[in-house]
This record gives C-alpha cells, sequence and structure tokens, in this order.
C-alpha cells in the first residue's frame, strides 16, 4: 500500500513504528542499549539482526529507523544509514568506499568542509585524487580511468550555484565500474531524484532543509541496501558517526513539513532571483531557475525546473560593500546555515570557504562581493523590500 503513496503522505506516515500505546507522535526511544530475554537471545541477534530487532544505539535505534525509513521512501532509495551531521555522512561514505591506491574523481566546486575530505583527508591515505570542473562531461570522461573506485560532486554546488549533470556522469562512471557519490543539499530531497537518475549514494545534511528550522545537527547516506549495510554501516556503525534519537525524531517532524516549506522558499527565491536580475548595484544574480542561468535548461529536466531555495548576489564593490549590505539587511540573519525557515545572509569568501586559496575562489566563481542568500519563509515582498534597502544603504 504504501509505495503508491504520493510524497507528501509519505512524509508523514512513512516508516512509523508505533509502540504498545499506539501514539501519534512518532515515540523517542531515548536509550543507548536493549535487553534480551535470554543469553541465547542474545547470542542470536549478534549473529544476525532481525528486521525490528536492536543492539545498540551505535548500530541502530527504533526512532533513527523510522527517518531512515521515511527519507529512504522519498528519495526512492532501499535504505538508508542516518548520521550525526551532513560532513558525517560525507565522510562517512567516502571512506567506507576507498582504500590507500583507490582512485576517486572530484568536482573541484565543493562546500569547504567536503573539499577538506577529498583534498586532505583522502590524499593524506593514499587515495588518488582528480578533480574536474563538474559541468564540463569532457572533463569527466578524460579523468574516470578504468581504475576509478568512485565519482564525488554537489548536483549543485556551494555557493555559485552550478548544476552537474547526475544522469550524465553516471553513465561516465558506471563506465568502468565507479560508484557515484552525490552530495544532494542543494537539490533538496523534494526536487531531486538522482536514485533514479543514477546515483548509488545520495548524501544530505539533514541540518538544512530536512530540519529546516535550525535546530540540530544531523545527516543521512541512501542507497542500494547492499551499499548501505554491507558498505557503510559496517564503518559508520564502529566509528561512532550514528544519529542520537531524539535529533532523529526531530528530524522526523521537520520530514512532516519539507513538502511545503521547500517549494514556498523556492517559489520565493525565484521571485526574488527576477526581481533583482539586472540590478544596478549587482555583478551578477545567481540562480538556477532564471533562463539567464547556464544549466536552466539542465534544471528543467533534472529538477523539474525547479532552482532550488538559495540564490547568490554579487555585489559590486567587494567584501566592504558586501558586508555593508549583509549589516544593512534587517529580515534575514547573518550566520552559515541554509535551509532554515529564517532567511540566512552568508558571505562564502570569509566564512563557509574562507580556507580556500583566493586562486582557488577566483577559479570557483567565490567573489569578494558573492553574497549567499537562503531564502525563508517570510513574506516575499517583505524580503524583497529589506533586500532593496540593504542594496542601497550599501552604496553610500
Amino acid at each position: 500500500m504504501s509505495e503508491n503513496w504520493k510524497s507528501r503522505t509519505k512524509l508523514v506516515h512513512g516508516g512509523t513504528r508505533r509502540s504498545q500505546y499506539n501514539e501519534v507522535s512518532e515515540s523517542i526511544f531515548l536509550t543507548q542499549g536493549f535487553v534480551y530475554d535470554t543469553a541465547e537471545q542474545a547470542e542470536a541477534r549478534f549473529v544476525e539482526i532481525g528486521e525490528d530487532e536492536f543492539i545498540y544505539a551505535r548500530y541502530g535505534n527504533p526512532t533513527v529507523a523510522m527517518f531512515e525509513n521515511r527519507i529512504a521512501m522519498l528519495e526512492g532509495a532501499e535504505d538508508a544509514f542516518a548520521t550525526a551531521s551532513g560532513m558525517a555522512a560525507v565522510s562517512g561514505a567516502l571512506t567506507s568506499l576507498l582504500k590507500a591506491g583507490d582512485h576517486i574523481v572530484s568536482a573541484k566546486a565543493l562546500f569547504g568542509s567536503c573539499l577538506y575530505i577529498v583534498e586532505s583527508i583522502l590524499a593524506r591515505y593514499g587515495v588518488e585524487v582528480s578533480f574536474v570542473d563538474g559541468t564540463d562531461l569532457d572533463q569527466w570522461r578524460a579523468a574516470v580511468r578504468s581504475d576509478t573506485k568512485a565519482v564525488f560532486f554537489e548536483s549543485m554546488s556551494n555557493p555559485t550555484l552550478e548544476v552537474i549533470d547526475v544522469a550524465a556522469v553516471a553513465e561516465i562512471a558506471h563506465a568502468v565500474g565507479a560508484t557515484v557519490v552525490v552530495d544532494n543539499v542543494f537539490s533538496t530531497p523534494v526536487f531531486s531524484d538522482a536514485i533514479a537518475q543514477g546515483a548509488d549514494l545520495v548524501i544530505y545534511s539533514a541540518t538544512k532543509h530536512i530540519d529546516g528550522q535550525g535546530r540540530a545537527l544531523g545527516g543521512v547516506i541512501l542507497g542500494s541496501k547492499e551499499l548501505i549495510r554491507g558498505t557503510v554501516e559496517p564503518y559508520m556503525k564502529h566509528t561512532g558517526g550514528a544519529m542520537s534519537p531524539f535529533t532523529a525524531w526531530v528530524m522526523l517532524k521537520g520530514l512532516e513539513t519539507i513538502d511545503l516549506r521547500v517549494k514556498a522558499q523556492a517559489e520565493s527565491a525565484l521571485k526574488i532571483a527576477k526581481h533583482f536580475e539586472g540590478h544596478a548595484a549587482l555583478e551578477r544574480t545567481i540562480y538556477p531557475g532564471l533562463d539567464s542561468h547556464a544549466q536552466n535548461a539542465l534544471v528543467q529536466t533534472q529538477l523539474g525546473g525547479n532552482g532550488g531555495t538559495v540564490l547568490s548576489l554579487d555585489l559590486k564593490g567587494g567584501k566592504e560593500v558586501a558586508f555593508k549590505f549583509c549589516n544593512a539587511l534587517t529580515i534575514p540573519v547573518i550566520s552559515n546555515n541554509l535551509g532554515d525557515a529564517k532567511s540566512i545572509a552568508t558571505h562564502p569568501a570569509t566564512t563557509t570557504h574562507q580556507r580556500l586559496s583566493d586562486e582557488q575562489k577566483d577559479d570557483l566563481g567565490i567573489t569578494p562581493g558573492l553574497v549567499r542568500f537562503s531564502v525563508g519563509l517570510e513574506d516575499v515582498d517583505d524580503l524583497i523590500a529589506d533586500l532593496t534597502q540593504a542594496l542601497e544603504a550599501a552604496q553610500r
């Protein structure tokens, strides 16, 4: 029955496990361990865990399992493993797959911490890394080798919002047997269909749109049961990156409204981007939903025409003007998260991507004047008015 449900129904009811009390809201099982009736039962469970059996919270928990089942239903994945943070998901997925001597091809446009994992951590342990312009399929074809173990990219890059062709890169990678790992945060689980498009592992920072209200850190890795339980889970459960039961409950509550929130935020983001495109104070307005965006045609096919909840404004005058703009905002907050109910302004060059060299920032288009704007749930006319006055204040 549940496999025929539409997305919003899955987001409210998917994966629910009720206790003997038949509660309406999901229960939080705040326990680190589980009791066995006999020593023989304990022995049997450590040999093989049944579908509704648990050993230790680092291995699994009923509340966490509800979140994993629900997000997997939404994503169209066979299974999922919930993690302590989005970066625990990124590092866990990549490290569980790779060993010394392996080769990985990665898009060069990555969030600062993701770049650190790929460029520093994996390389430190003997993994060979090749970087490419993720939007250039010829570069993927040239970089992927017969011994390439995996490819990794953000389906929509942070903060310059380049969109990578998931299906095309997956075809290139699968031709040599490489695993396709996609960080899908900016595309969101509402708009993306990355599993169907060829991704083998899909990663989300649940801290972003899934929670959507700035309450908790979390992450999730989704894919086939073979990859999740055979590759990811053994690494994650022994290294300790599991999600807590309380966090899982928060994320379950977030999933109930994510479809409504993300669609409303994306609608506002498009209105804001259209309003400010060509503004005299801006070098450029970056939003994948705009016709002027370099990958807008791909957005139509890969994301159903939805450009996401984030846009970037590149202000003339560099860092000084960008800071004046951020400081003049009265509704959005200055922070470094995204996907929140509150609109958030971020200056990537000095925060999320500050560890990159000036050469790397220039190469990625992260200019001193670039401000990433995560659109919240406020009235869009209020946001446009506030952004307008902040742009005027920044020019004084």
